[in-house]
Order: C-alpha cells, then sequence, then structure tokens
C-alpha cells in the first residue's frame, strides 16, 4: 500500500466486504441516505424544539443547541458528501480528483507538500467531520461541567453557570475544535485530505516520502489524545457528581427510614441538596458520554494502527460509520430521558394541527 501511494498509483480494492463491488456499493449508498435523513430530520426537531421552549434557554439548553448543530452539520455536509462520491464511482469508469491515489501522485502535488493543487472538495469535508467530533466531545465536557455544579453546589449554580460564560466557553470550543481538526495541514506540509476507498469518507493521508512515512506522520495522535482526555476529564468529573448523588440518595433513605438525626445543618443533614431535574440531567449526559466513548474508541484505534502502518480496510469502515451513526443517536436519548423534550416534541406536533373547538379555545 505504501508503495503504490509512493508511486503516485491508484491504490487496487484492500476491502473483501463492504467496498468492493456495485452491490456492496448500493447497500452503502442506501444506508447513507438513511443514516443521513435520520441525523439530518432529528437534529432539526432537536434544534426547533430547544428554540420554540423558552424553558430550554438555559446554559443546558444552548449547550445542546451547540450539540445539536455540529451533528446536523454531518448529515448536511459529510454524509451527502459520501453519497456523492459512490455514485459518481457507480456511473462514470474515471475516479474524481479526491479519490484515494489520486491527490496523493506528483503531478497533483504541489511543491509545498502538504497541500494539493487543484483544491477539492475533501480539503472541506475532512476538516468538518474533524471538527464536529471534536465540537460534540467538548460540548459533552461542558454538559458535564454545567451539571456537576448544579449537583455539587446548587445554591451559587445560578452564579458560576451563567448564558454568557457559556457562549463564550460554546465559542472557544468551536474555534479550538476546528483549529486542532486543521493542525495536521497547518504545521505539517506532509498531508493531504483524500477520499477513503476503505472508510468511504475524506480521510488525513501522509504523503509518502521514499516510500515510507513521513516524520511527522505521528501528528494525527493528537486527534485521539484530545478526545480521550475530554473523556477521561468527563469520566472524573461524572463519577464525583455520581458519589454525591449517591450519599445524597442515601442520606434521604435514612431520613426516611428516621434513623438520621436533624441536627446536621437544616434538611436533615442535606441542607444543600440538589434537584431531581438536576440529577437526572447528570444521569443523562452520562449516557450521552457512555455513547460517544463506545462510538468513538474504534476510530481511536484505527488511527493508531494507521499511524504505526497498519492498513485495516473493513475495519475502518465500521469505526468510521460507527461515529457518524453517534449522530443521531443523541435525539434518541433525550426522548427516552428527557420529559421536557418529549412535551416539547408533542407540542411541536400538535402546533399545526388545529382543535376542533378552536374558537372557544
Amino acid at each position: 500500500a505504501q508503495a503504490g501511494l509512493g508511486s503516485g498509483h491508484s491504490l487496487a480494492p484492500l476491502c473483501t466486504v463492504c467496498c468492493c463491488g456495485v452491490l456492496n456499493r448500493t447497500l452503502a449508498v442506501a444506508f447513507m441516505v438513511s443514516l443521513a435523513f435520520a441525523i439530518v430530520v432529528g437534529n432539526v426537531v432537536t434544534l426547533t424544539v430547544f428554540v420554540q421552549t423558552r424553558q430550554s434557554r438555559t446554559p443546558q439548553g444552548y449547550l445542546k443547541v451547540s450539540l445539536a448543530i455540529a451533528d446536523m452539520m454531518v448529515g448536511v455536509l459529510v454524509v451527502p458528501f459520501s453519497i456523492y462520491t459512490e455514485i459518481s464511482l457507480m456511473v462514470t469508469t474515471t475516479p474524481p480528483v479526491w479519490y484515494q491515489g489520486t491527490s496523493t501522485s506528483p503531478a497533483n502535488s504541489s511543491s509545498r507538500g502538504g497541500l494539493v493543487s487543484p483544491w477539492q472538495p475533501c480539503m472541506l469535508i475532512g476538516p468538518v467531520f474533524a471538527g464536529c467530533t471534536f465540537v460534540s466531545i467538548s460540548t459533552i465536557f461542558l454538559m458535564t461541567l454545567e451539571r456537576s455544579v448544579a449537583i455539587l453546589w446548587p445554591l451559587q449554580k445560578d452564579a458560576l453557570v451563567t448564558r454568557r460564560r457559556t457562549l463564550f466557553l460554546i465559542l472557544f470550543s468551536w474555534a479550538s475544535s476546528f483549529l486542532l481538526a486543521l493542525a495536521p495541514l497547518i504545521f505539517s506540509r506532509n498531508f493531504t485530505l483524500e477520499y477513503n476507498e476503505c472508510s468511504r469518507m475524506c480521510n488525513y493521508t501522509p504523503l509518502m516520502l521514499g516510500g515510507h512515512l513521513p516524520p511527522d506522520a505521528n501528528i494525527l495522535l493528537l486527534f485521539p489524545a484530545f478526545d480521550f482526555t475530554l473523556l477521561g476529564g468527563t469520566l472524573a468529573v461524572n463519577i464525583v457528581s455520581f458519589t454525591s448523588i449517591r450519599r445524597y440518595s442515601q442520606k434521604r433513605k435514612l431520613l426516611s427510614e428516621g434513623s438520621l438525626s436533624d441536627g446536621g445543618g437544616g434538611g436533615g443533614g442535606c441542607p444543600h441538596r440538589p434537584s431531581f431535574s438536576d440529577i437526572k440531567a447528570a444521569k443523562t449526559i452520562g449516557i450521552l458520554t457512555f455513547a460517544f466513548t463506545a462510538s468513538f474508541t474504534p476510530i481511536a484505534v484505527f488511527v493508531l494502527g494507521n499511524v504505526v502502518g497498519y492498513t485495516w480496510c473493513n475495519f475502518s469502515f465500521f469505526a468510521f460509520w460507527i461515529l457518524t451513526g453517534n449522530s443521531c443517536c443523541n435525539v434518541i436519548i433525550y426522548s427516552v430521558r428527557d420529559h421536557r423534550f418529549r412535551k416539547g416534541v408533542t407540542l411541536l406536533f400538535q402546533r399545526d394541527q388545529s382543535p376542533p373547538h378552536g374558537e372557544k379555545n
């Protein structure tokens, strides 16, 4: 594979299950269309509910809107581009300029290295997918911090977590996430982006130097390092929050049994107890964290293997599309866990239906 890239020739198909043949491409396109529809519709509903529901205009609501926008960008830009490329490969015999092996040939590589000429769409789609992934995990981390403040310091919550601070952190997370997504192109001249025939997405590709990986190929390790750092921080904050919830639940149980005296400060030793909605929201964010971790771990394994020279074609397809499928999971989790969201969806669809006695109402 490295020799093929170094000589500028398009690689022969490396996969046997999910990438080769008209039938497999057709099934893949059908899957991509269904996934794009689910991502867009689900997140449009999410955005509409949070925008039109006055009770959702809180710091937590703004963070959920940020997460929904990042997910919807994947469904609007990333997945449709893969659909377009797959259909193009089925109806034409010449692969597009952004296809694997085409943009890395010496004829198409610029003298500056990682930037290729002419410009091709993967230079936009690849960073968008990476940036939206980083925005998702950073937003989940911020949501976890916001809920931990509500649980650990409920009386100081309104003073510590304000709308202005939340909006600033959201803007900072978007800027830093997309800067990190562009880091391989900004800080190295040995990378380009091309449509990978295995993952069926625009991926970062090192430009081979004499058939070998460039010395700065490990810059791609910034991606899993960033995500696992935030996921580790999210896990630690969740542990602290759930430990506090467990202590509060035990105190409440002892109070109900009459085994705890009232001498520990007003409220039976629980003077600053968190509300039920805060506890349930913390559990919901814990589920979001688990879902994102499960969907991102295969990508991290693939990147680590890719940096050391392994090419896992079939595995890369499942890894990238499992992560993409996470973009439609959040609305499902909200629907199951958040009764306010369910009520907002119900009101949203009932608003289009005029009641039979509208005049009286």
